[in-house]
């Protein structure tokens, strides 16, 4: 009777140790603070979890024209530059009032592929801000995953 006490009991003790260090180290729930360490790596799990393998491996299927980054930077001006910012850094009081804040578009974005940017924003981003687009147009969507890859940040 004792083994199994110790069974059930051990694992809730470590489960509660754990809690209370994450809540200590992530300053509550504020959302000014910046994602801890494991909440990072947590989230950046559960987003490749969930981008299902077929969209992920999607390329863009359209030409990068001088006439559809057009298009697509007048729709990022509507759409995603409140968080996001006009040079996609995510300086902005809305995007760093967000939790987790919206990621510099020309930083370590660039490494997801053509069809995780896609995904992302036809689907949105649970529990983090990032809204759905499903009222655009997959050429639209495929417009804006041309305007991030030229916000790639110059050497």
């Amino acid at each position: 009777m004792k083994k199994s006490a110790i069974a059930v009991l051990l694992p809730l003790a470590l489960a509660g140790a754990g809690a209370w260090v994450w809540l200590r180290s992530a300053h509550g729930f504020s959302a000014r603070a910046q994602p801890t360490w494991i909440e990072a790596k947590l989230a950046s799990l559960s987003r490749a979890l969930a981008l299902p393998a077929s969209d992920n491996a999607r390329k863009n299927p359209l030409p990068a024209t001088p006439e559809r980054l057009a298009a697509a930077r007048q729709l990022y001006t509507q759409q995603c530059q409140l968080c996001h910012a006009p040079n996609g850094d995510g300086n902005t009081a809305l995007g760093q009032s967000l939790y987790p804040k919206p990621p510099n578009l020309g930083g370590l974005t660039q490494n997801k592929s053509d069809g995780a940017l896609f995904y992302s924003i036809r689907n949105g981003v649970r529990m983090s801000g990032m809204p759905a687009w499903s009222q655009d147009s997959d050429a639209q969507i495929w417009s804006l995953v041309d305007l991030i890859r030229s916000l790639r940040r110059k050497p």
